[in-house]
């Protein structure tokens, strides 16, 4: 299983000395607020689960993110193929912090390493990353990214009820051209 690394974060497989910290950290209102819920111990184990299996079926998937000094879980971020029933395809670049590992760039470091996997591992001919439209934060992570928005690809997500949650929009990037 590939682990990747940055200079100070590591992208690896899931243990079960983090399933409390995803827990507490999927249970955080903050955490989730562009999201329809905060998620029980019970779904983030599941959720935990699946990306293990993932990784472990693929070599590639949701990774867990680990700060190198401390070895402290903060979060996940990774590659996902889009789901079925979504106006796209493709693969999909995903990430998501605990509050304390917010401001420190973490998420556009994680992020930027996925993504050269993505294309230079994978050869991926794009990435996209989809969020809330009222997401402003993940959409300057994406932006940071190099990633671009075109308005016409924006969409409202049929599993989301009515409301600010519903609206996403759609950042892509291509892969360079040699």
């Amino acid at each position: 299983m590939p682990e990747l690394r940055t200079d100070r974060l590591l992208l690896r497989d899931w243990r079960e000395s983090d399933l409390a910290p995803w827990a507490a950290m999927n249970a955080d209102p903050e955490v989730r607020r562009y999201f329809p819920d905060v998620l029980t111990k019970g779904r983030t184990d599941a959720a935990a689960a699946r990306f293990q299996a993932a990784l472990e079926r693929r070599g590639w998937g949701f990774w867990a993110v680990e700060v190198l000094d401390t070895g402290e879980f903060i979060g996940f971020t990774g590659l996902d193929p889009v789901e079925d029933g979504q106006p796209f395809t493709g693969v999909e670049a995903g990430w998501r912090l605990a509050r304390p590992a917010w401001g420190h760039g973490y998420a556009t470091e994680a992020a930027r390493a996925v993504l050269d996997f993505g294309f230079e591992q994978l050869a991926l001919p794009e990435i996209l990353a989809v969020t809330t439209a009222t997401n402003l934060r993940s959409q300057a992570v994406m932006r940071r990214l190099g990633m671009t928005h075109d308005p016409a690809d924006d969409f409202d997500d049929p599993d989301v009820p009515e409301g600010p949650l519903r609206r996403c929009v759609v950042y892509r990037r291509q892969a360079a051209r040699s």
